[in-house]
């Protein structure tokens, strides 16, 4: 290295150490002002508290507030095409489920497209979905829930048209399973409550809010979709135990920056996250919502993402499923 410097004119030496101070300058200034977190959905969805539970030790970490944004609507694309199109400084960022994974594929015009207008910075949280029956179903087993749901005319509640809760159990029954169940969407809060009441037999959603309705006897669990057991749930099966080996659906939460991004500024925000996720008091809080910690590295995190969205891609062909 000392010699390739010497062996420039003193010119370009001096516009070389130049250029290194101000990487070093503009590296050691960021963040010199708040940060802003836009989160694709409403106010107390899982989104929404992951993130201002993120919030207070990202803002000590980082030396600056953290501005929290809700921007919800059109499953989460606008908040996302809002995000892509902001400065990409490192001040704006998008705290999104896998529906930023799913949705290039779902609509016909999502406003972007994975991998090519945002950077994804990290994984805040995991969670695995669930499928569950109102306990009057004469099904205790998921190949008891199939026998049962070619003799008899099932219906299943999902968390909406487009999610992996919809997704994956179309996945599961139509392609894999060979048999005809009614999907009828609900909003995440509603799905549960409506095979509580047994307007629904059957429910496919994510985890947290049918752990107590479970252990309460208002609903009995079949299966979990993750590739491996809930720590919320380690009684219940996966669908992968019962009969279809590499089967896996999860609903995770994830932090993206504008493409373009210094790569220093990715590097630190995914350095802190995972810092964070480590913490006790986030582990404690993710484990009273059934949420898992799952750290990852940014080119994990990458690859996670990319390799969600061929999969989803590919099940919303095979599906045929549309939102818009």
């Amino acid at each position: 290295m000392v010699r390739l410097f010497k062996s420039l004119p003193l010119r370009r030496l001096a516009v070389v150490g130049l250029a290194l101070f101000g990487m070093v300058q503009a590296q050691a200034a960021w963040p010199d002002k708040p940060i802003r977190i836009v989160i694709a959905f409403p106010p107390g969805a899982t989104t929404d508290i992951i993130a201002r539970a993120f919030s207070a030790p990202l803002s000590e970490a980082l030396g600056q507030p953290i501005v929290i944004e809700n921007k919800p609507g059109a499953g989460g694309n606008i908040a996302t095409v809002g995000v892509a199109r902001s400065p990409a400084d490192g001040y704006t960022f998008l705290m999104h489920s896998v529906a930023y994974a799913v949705n290039p594929s779902l609509y016909t015009k999502a406003g972007y497209e994975v991998g090519k207008d945002l950077a994804s910075v990290a994984i805040a949280g995991v969670s695995p979905n669930i499928l569950y029956v109102h306990p009057g179903v004469k099904a205790n087993t998921l190949p008891e829930l199939l026998v049962l749901a070619k003799t008899d005319k099932l219906s299943y509640a999902s968390s909406g048209n487009g999610t992996t809760t919809h997704l994956g159990a179309e996945l599961l029954f139509r392609n894999l399973a060979k048999v005809d169940v009614q999907h009828v969407p609900f909003s995440p809060a509603a799905a549960a409550n409506a095979v509580v009441s047994g307007q629904v037999p059957l429910g496919s959603t994510s985890i947290p809010p049918v752990v107590q309705l479970a252990k309460a006897g208002k609903v009995r669990p079949i299966a979990v979709t993750s590739a491996q057991r809930s720590s919320a749930m380690p009684d219940v099966p996966t669908v992968a135990e019962l009969g279809y080996p590499g089967f896996e659906s999860n609903t995770w939460i994830g932090v993206f920056a504008p493409a373009g991004t210094p790569e220093y500024i990715l590097q630190r925000m995914n350095t802190e996250i995972n810092k964070i996720l480590a913490s006790k008091a986030i582990t404690d809080s993710f484990g009273a919502q059934s949420l898992e910690a799952v750290r990852m590295d940014r080119a994990a995190t990458e690859a996670y993402v990319g390799a969600e969205a061929r999969k989803w891609g590919a099940v919303v062909k095979e599906t045929g499923a549309r939102v818009d």
